[in-house]
């Protein structure tokens, strides 16, 4: 089997998130992606703005009906801050998934950022990186060591960020198109990001 890991805040899960998902299924030849949010996310000292079941919420809501996009919550039930890899550590002991081949998704920003990660190294051991393009990082100028273990996903640039998207809601604009309706339901519905 090969299994996507995508992490992070998802703060809230927009369409970025899900068509980067997407074509990582697509090109990677992917089984499974699990989308794993961070409780404590080690590199946003202010956290994430949301709680976490709500971003869990979110999240459920958006996957819901796609047959190989899934959610975990180890982070979430994990003290402490959520680093990658003792995420991946784990997935990888668990009988469910053992012998799976390992991906990590990530974007360019972190990429470039993943020499000054919690134990990079054994990150590197453990799952082979997919990398998405984003505006305003070189992807290409990342350490030689990870450029090895990665895959540069043909994705689509898309110019959405979950930042962004809590600004809108707190200047009263539409996030309408950028989120899955469901997502946008449960911020209006439950008042985030005001």
């Amino acid at each position: 089997m090969r299994l996507g890991v995508f992490g992070g805040t998802f703060d809230p899960v927009h369409i970025g998130h899900l068509i980067l998902a997407e074509t990582a299924l697509e090109e990677a030849g992917l089984d499974r992606i699990l989308f794993v949010p961070a409780a404590v996310p080690p590199h946003k000292p202010g956290g994430a703005s949301a709680t976490p079941e709500v971003r869990m919420d979110m999240l459920r809501a958006a996957l819901q009906g796609h047959p190989r996009l899934a959610t975990e919550d180890l982070e979430l039930r994990r003290n402490g801050p959520s680093y990658t890899a003792d995420t991946l550590a784990e997935i990888a002991g668990e009988p469910r998934w053992r012998g799976a081949e390992l991906f990590l998704l990530v974007g360019a920003d972190m990429l470039l950022d993943l020499p000054h990660w919690r134990r990079p190294d054994e990150i590197l051991r453990i799952a082979s990186l997919l990398a998405a393009e984003r505006s305003g990082f070189d992807c290409r100028a990342a350490d030689p060591d990870i450029l090895a273990r990665t895959v540069f996903l043909r994705s689509p640039r898309i110019d959405i960020s979950s930042s962004g998207i809590r600004n809108r809601v707190a200047e009263g604009k539409s996030v309408r198109f950028r989120v899955p309706d469901c997502v946008d339901r449960i911020i209006r519905e439950r008042g985030l990001y005001r």
